[in-house]
């Protein structure tokens, strides 16, 4: 995948995973509502298997969001934040319409996110609630690192073996 640059006055945003501030996303990460407690190294690898966005103030990196996608038919939008200290200037809509105007996602499908306090900002972009989600599923396995529950014996059975 090619690497993309935007530069808006001061600040700028990059798909590099090079220049991604892995301390500063796991930082964020940890204390969040849909991600705390997260591994350093969960973090490093959902932002290798994903495409980063990284929005830097300088040398700072103030903001981050990944997509997940198969660039074709269907992207998942997932642990965009601002930090604090850098909210109220408008960089969240920025970094969401960078991300929904990046070349190698055009075309797509479907695109997908979940929020428990966003929803002003993603409906500017078009996003709306579940048109039919008794057709979505999910499969939450349980996960010391999250806390969840253990899973079920039928879980389990359906594992395959390492």
């Amino acid at each position: 995948m090619a690497l993309y640059e935007w530069q808006r006055g001061e600040y700028r945003i990059t798909t590099d995973p090079a220049q991604i501030d892995l301390d500063v996303v796991h930082g964020f990460l940890t204390t969040s509502y849909w991600a705390w407690g997260i591994t350093r190294d969960r973090v490093a690898r959902s932002i290798a298997g994903s495409i980063p966005f990284g929005l830097f103030e300088g040398d700072r990196q103030v903001a981050f969001a990944r997509v997940i996608s198969d660039c074709s038919t269907f992207a998942w939008l997932a642990d965009v934040f601002v930090l604090p200290d850098a909210r109220s200037r408008g960089l969240s809509v920025w970094l969401v319409e960078t991300v929904l105007l990046h070349p190698e996602l055009q075309g797509l499908r479907r695109w997908s996110l979940a929020t428990r306090d966003a929803h002003s900002l993603y409906a500017r972009f078009g996003f709306v609630g579940l048109a039919t989600p008794e057709r979505l599923m999910e499969l939450r396995p349980g996960n010391a690192e999250a806390g969840g529950p253990a899973p079920s014996s039928a879980q389990q059975g359906g594992r395959l073996q390492p």
